[in-house]
């Protein structure tokens, strides 16, 4: 399927000199969107994932429904003060500043498989945070996948030795 076609691109979003790509019309598709989890189920139906972590917000949309379908328990990644139990916390750096990420404390226990997942790969500040965090509770990270990775960002130099899976991707 060509999941480019259903991606729209809008130039000078968030800022000036950006180009966005919207993923709204692709997961609005049915065809596109259960293909999508389809191919991600597919990739990782073998890997022993226990644990799916979605990253706030779009990695919740993919993530959850990974997690139903790998028989796995779905953990959301969050920004601070929207968890209510304890937490741990990462401050990391953007392209646009720096923010912060919170994961319970007991939402990953020591050894188990963990699938990290997120719409958009990038510069990767916000998958090594994620990442960071899962490692600090104990999980073994099997995979991060995206659906979408800008390869001329060099995100996936942040994941060093992560098996990353990427569905679409833009040089």
């Amino acid at each position: 399927m060509d999941y480019k076609a259903h991606i729209r691109e809008v130039p000078d979003f968030p800022k000036p000199g950006i180009l966005f790509y919207d993923i709204t019309p692709l997961l609005n598709n049915p065809a596109c969107f259960r293909s999508i989890i389809d191919e991600c189920i597919q990739h990782y139906r073998d890997a022993g994932i226990t644990r799916v972590v979605g990253i706030e917000s779009r990695g919740f949309i993919l993530g959850s429904p990974l997690a139903y379908h790998l028989n796995a328990g779905f953990v959301p990644v969050r920004k601070p003060g929207k968890l209510p139990a304890d937490v741990f916390e990462v401050n990391y750096n953007l392209e646009y500043g720096s923010t912060a990420l919170a994961i319970h404390r007991d939402a990953i226990q020591k050894g188990e498989r963990v699938l990290v997942v997120d719409d958009l790969l990038a510069t990767g500040g916000t998958a090594a945070a994620t990442v960071h965090l899962i490692r600090q509770l104990g999980g073994d990270i099997a995979g991060v996948a995206f659906l979408v990775e800008l390869l001329g960002l060099d995100g996936r130099n942040k994941l060093n030795g992560c098996d990353i899976h990427s569905l679409i991707t833009y040089k």
